[in-house]
């Protein structure tokens, strides 16, 4: 009687999903995380250079030209 319950017990909860769902996106966070961390020099040096290309596009312009 008491093995029957306990395997009923045991059954419910490894088919119980809930916390399936916050696992997934636990698990997306840290690969994004680690892959930010991997790539950070290239993704710094990419932002320098459109920042770079910004500043400069901008010291073109001049007041009153339009």
């Amino acid at each position: 009687m008491i093995t029957k319950a306990l395997s009923k017990q045991l059954k419910a909860l490894w088919n119980d999903e809930s916390a399936q769902g916050s696992t997934e996106y636990i698990l997306l966070l840290v690969v994004v995380v680690a892959l930010v961390i991997a790539f950070k020099p290239k993704i710094m040096a990419a932002l320098d250079g459109k920042m770079n290309d910004l500043k400069n596009g901008m010291d073109g312009i001049k007041p009153g030209e339009g």
